[in-house]
């Protein structure tokens, strides 16, 4: 019997997958890398470190370590200029009518998300307090397709994966959903094509149809 949903962040609750790809076309731009909205389907759900070492690799020339921590720094600080701005009204209503739909059921929520931003995008929108617990790259040492993030969340909840939904939009967080022992629930993004996920949803509010 599931007790709990366990939420990616990017893509799934909030559309900040929008910020990141403009703050990505700003970057490759800068550094005459091509990007495109595959490359952006292609990191969806990856760290930091992992989705720069994507993005750099259709260029033609070698970064050091050093120079791509600076500009995984000057990626994130654009990012949260532009993140810092989001308020509830960046929600859609879809998902605040399934958050308090699934409360009401008495289910658990949760957030497993790889990035360390989370923090800052729940508390801008005013989501964090329909959680019941927050699982993100500040917490983790590796990300996903790792299952990680999604195992921390379940024992912060107290839930066993068997009892708890993911819902993802990418093939990375379906992956690691069923290899943690979730149940996957594929959201749009390269999720939908996933023959991975147990169940597909094309609105956040047919999840409360799986209690």
């Amino acid at each position: 019997m599931k007790r709990a949903v366990i939420f990616d962040l990017d893509g799934v609750l909030v559309h900040t997958d929008k910020i990141h790809y403009a703050v990505w076309v700003e970057l490759t731009e800068k550094l005459g890398i091509p990007f495109s909205p595959q490359v952006m389907d292609r990191v969806r759900g990856m760290s930091r470190m992992d989705s720069l070492e994507v993005v750099l690799s259709a260029g033609d020339r070698t970064w050091t370590q050093a120079e791509k921590e600076s500009l995984a720094k000057e990626k994130n600080r654009a990012y949260v200029a532009r993140a810092g701005k989001m308020t509830s009204a960046d929600v859609e209503e879809d998902v605040w009518r399934t958050l308090d739909a699934l409360r009401a059921r008495g289910v658990l929520l949760a957030v497993g998300s790889s990035s360390k931003n989370a923090p800052l995008i729940l508390e801008r929108t005013g989501l964090g307090e329909k959680l019941d617990a927050l699982a993100d790259g500040n917490m983790i040492q590796r990300a996903k397709p790792d299952p990680e993030v999604f195992l921390r969340a379940a024992g912060l909840l107290g839930v066993a994966p068997g009892e708890a939904y993911v819902v993802e939009d990418a093939e990375a967080g379906i992956r690691a959903a069923l290899d943690g022992g979730f149940t996957p629930v594929a959201f749009g993004g390269s999720a939908a094509a996933s023959p991975l996920a147990a169940h597909r949803i094309d609105r956040l509010s047919q999840l409360t149809a799986l209690f």
